[in-house]
C-alpha cells in the first residue's frame, strides 16, 4: 500500500490546501494581563502510554499566538492515534513544562483532524475531557485546567505532504542498433537507471526483449516518478541498451542519458538520442553512435491516496449486523457469547467497539445502520435475518458507537435466539444501498460478527460476488471456539470468489477469528486494537480499487471556512505530517 504523509500546521489565514490551521485563542481572563508566552507541546497517546513528539516555538506576550512549527506524524487508517495537546504560559527560559504556567490541554485523534470537513477545532476548557462526536467542522473537547475556566480554542487543519506520487507512462523505439549477434541481427532491451547523490546509479526498470530486430519498439511501460528520479527532475536517468543473450552474458551496445524534466516534453527533437559505446569512440575515429532512441509518447498521472479522498469529502459508512443465532448461548448464563457482564464486554462487543471506534472518525453525522440476524422478533416469533437493533425499521440508524451497543444490549433482552445462520440478506440490504451511491461520495463497510459456520454460503457468494462491483466493503468477525475454515473460502486473497460462473470483480471480504487476537494477560483493550489494525489494514486498498475501476477521481479538498478574527481567537500554524500507511499482512 502506498504510504502518504500529513502536514498539519499552527498558522493563521492561509490557504489550507497548503497549511493547516491551529487556532489557538486563551481567553482565560487572569492571564489577560500578563506577557503570555503559550508553548504547545504535542503527545502522541498509544493505549495508556504517553510520549511528547513536539513543542512549538514560544511567542511573546500574546493572547493570539501564530504558530509555525510543523509536526510530522505517521498516520495509520487501522490504529486509533490519540493526541493530546497542552498549553503552558511560558515564564523563564526552563525546557522543564513543571516550572511554568499549564493553561489546559485538549484530546482528540488523527483520525478526526484527517477525517474532518473543513478545519477541525477544539475548545481548550478546564473540566475533564467529554468528547464531542458531532463530526461537524469545529468540535469541542473539555480540558484539565483553572477550574470553572474557558481556556480557549484550536483549531486543526491537516494537508498531505507531497512525496510525488505521479505515475509515468512512456513509450520508445529504436533505429539502426549495432548489430551483436553472428547468425542473426540483435536482441535489443533497455534498462533505466536513477541517479543517487553519491554518484553510482540504481536500476528502476528493464523493457522486454525484441527479437532479432535493430529497429525495436518496445511496449508502453509505466513507473513511479519516485522510482525514476526521486522527485528531483533534473536528475540524471541514464539508460543502458544491450543484447540479450540466452546465457546472461548481455552484450552492451551503447548508452544514453536524459532526465525526467527531457522525459516530460513528450515527443519533440529534443527526445531523440544518440546511443554511445565509450569503448567504440575510443578505438573508432570515424565512429558516429550505435543508433538512436527515441521516445515516442510520455504521459504522467496522479496515484490517488484514500486520504486524497477522505479529504475531499468521500465518506465511510458504517453497518453492523450482529449473530443472534441459539448457538451463542443463553445471554443470561456467563457461558454465552453475548453474556453481559457487569464488569467486561463481551466479544461481539469489544469486536463492534475495536471497528467502530475507528470508522466513526471518517463518518460525519455518526449514524451507523445496526442489524441482527438468525432471532425471532416479539411478537409472533417471525425469524429475521436483517432485523435494526433498535426496532425501529424506517430507520434502523443509532447514534455512534454508544448509540449501537445500547440498541444491541437492548435486542438481547427483548428477541430469541435462534438461526439459522444468513448472511445474505443483510449483505444484500447494505449492497441496495451502496449502489444508489456509486459516484466516489459514499463508501460502506459491513462488519458482521458471527459465532459460526455460514448456512446460505451459496446465497452468501452470490451476493458478495455481486457487492464487489459496488463501493463497499465486508469485514467479518468469528467469535468464539468454533472452527471457521468455510469462512476463508470468502476472503478472497488468494482465490476470488466465484458464483454461477462469476468471479467477484474485487477482493472486498475480510475474515479473521477474534481468538487470534484476544491478549493472554487479559487487556481488553490491547486486544481490541490488534483486532482492529488487522481487519481495518486492507479498507483503503479496497476503496482505492473500487475508485480505479470506475475511473473516479476524488473531489478537491474541502477548504477551511470560518476563520476567527484576532480580537477574539488566535490562529497559530502547526504542521503535522502523517504517512497514511496500509499493510495487507496479519498481525
Amino acid at each position: 500500500m502506498i504510504n502518504d504523509q500529513f502536514n498539519l500546521f499552527f498558522f493563521p489565514s492561509l490557504n489550507w490546501v497548503f497549511l493547516g490551521i491551529l487556532n489557538a485563542s486563551f481567553l482565560c481572563q487572569i492571564f489577560s494581563l500578563l506577557p503570555l508566552h503559550p508553548n504547545f507541546p504535542g503527545y502522541l497517546n498509544h493505549l495508556f502510554l504517553s510520549s511528547q513528539f513536539g513543542r512549538t516555538e514560544v511567542i511573546d506576550n500574546t493572547l493570539n499566538p501564530d504558530f509555525v512549527r510543523k509536526f510530522v506524524l505517521d498516520f495509520f487508517f487501522e490504529e486509533k492515534q490519540n493526541l493530546r495537546f497542552d498549553v503552558y504560559n511560558v515564564d523563564t527560559r526552563s525546557s522543564n513544562l513543571s516550572k511554568h504556567d499549564f493553561l489546559g490541554q485538549m484530546f482528540c485523534t488523527l483520525g478526526e483532524i484527517i477525517g474532518s470537513t473543513g478545519r477541525l477545532g477544539g475548545e481548550i476548557i478546564s473540566q475533564h475531557w467529554t468528547g464531542n462526536a458531532s463530526g461537524s467542522p469545529r468540535q469541542s473537547w473539555s480540558m484539565c485546567g483553572i477550574p470553572g475556566k474557558k481556556c480557549g480554542c484550536i483549531v486543526f487543519s491537516a494537508e498531505e505532504l507531497s512525496n510525488c506520487r505521479d505515475i509515468a507512462t512512456m513509450q520508445l523505439c529504436a533505429n539502426k542498433l549495432d548489430k551483436k549477434d553472428f547468425f542473426g541481427k540483435s536482441d535489443p532491451f533497455l534498462v533505466f537507471y536513477r541517479s543517487n547523490e553519491d554518484g553510482t546509479f540504481t536500476i528502476c526498470h528493464k523493457t522486454e526483449v525484441i527479437k532479432n530486430n535493430l529497429n525495436p519498439v518496445w511496449q508502453s511501460f509505466t513507473l513511479p516518478v519516485r522510482a525514476l528520479c526521486n522527485g528531483d527532475y533534473d536528475r540524471t536517468v541514464k539508460v543502458d541498451v544491450f543484447d540479450w543473450d540466452r546465457d546472461g552474458s548481455h552484450d552492451f551496445i551503447g548508452e544514453f542519458t536524459t532526465s525526467y524534466r527531457e522525459l516530460s516534453r513528450g515527443q519533440s527533437q529534443f527526445n531523440v538520442y544518440e546511443v554511445l559505446n565509450p569503448k567504440k569512440k575510443g578505438k573508432k575515429k570515424k565512429y558516429v553512435n550505435s543508433g538512436t532512441v527515441t521516445l515516442l509518447s510520455f504521459k504522467v498521472e496522479s496515484e490517488y491516496t484514500f486520504v486524497d479522498f477522505i479529504r475531499g469529502g468521500t465518506q465511510l459508512n458504517f453497518t453492523v449486523a450482529i449473530d443472534f443465532t441459539a448457538s451463542n448461548g443463553n445471554p443470561s448464563q456467563p457461558t454465552s457469547l453475548h453474556y453481559m457482564s457487569p464488569y467486561q464486554m463481551n466479544a461481539y462487543a469489544m469486536a463492534l467497539k475495536a471497528v467502530g471506534d475507528i470508522i466513526q472518525d471518517y463518518d460525519s453525522d455518526k449514524l451507523f445502520p445496526a442489524y441482527g440476524f438468525g432471532a425471532k422478533l416479539p411478537p409472533d416469533g417471525k425469524i429475521s435475518h436483517a432485523f435494526p437493533l433498535n426496532s425501529n425499521m424506517d430507520d434502523p440508524n443509532c447514534v455512534a458507537i454508544e448509540g449501537v451497543l445500547e440498541a444491541y444490549f437492548q435486542s438481547l433482552r427483548s428477541v430469541q435466539l435462534y438461526g439459522p445462520t444468513n448472511f445474505a440478506p443483510v449483505i444484500n440490504q447494505v449492497a441496495r444501498c451502496a449502489a444508489d451511491m456509486t459516484d466516489g461520495s459514499q463508501y460502506f463497510v459491513l462488519l458482521m460478527i458471527t459465532d459460526g459456520v455460514i448456512s446460505d454460503m451459496d446465497q452468501t457468494k452470490e451476493a458478495v460476488v455481486n457487492a464487489a462491483g459496488l463501493p463497499m466493503s465486508i469485514i467479518i468477525v468469528g467469535v468464539g471456539p468454533a472452527e471457521f475454515d468455510a469462512m476463508e473460502e470468502l476472503d478472497g486473497d488468494e482465490v476470488r470468489v466465484s458464483s454461477r460462473g462469476r468471479s467477484a470483480e474485487r477482493d472486498i471480504v475480510q475474515f479473521v477469528p477474534f481468538r487470534d487476537y484476544i491478549d493472554r494477560s487479559g487487556n481488553q483493550v490491547l486486544s481490541m486494537a490488534r483486532l482492529a489494525k488487522d481487519v481495518l489494514a486492507e479498507i483503503p486498498d479496497q476503496l482505492l480499487s473500487f475508485m480505479r475501476s470506475r475511473a473516479i477521481e476524488p473531489r478537491p479538498a474541502v477548504p477551511a471556512s470560518g476563520s476567527q478574527s484576532h480580537s477574539t481567537a488566535t490562529t497559530t500554524s502547526t504542521s503535522i505530517s502523517s504517512i497514511a500507511k496500509g499493510r495487507n499482512t496479519h498481525a
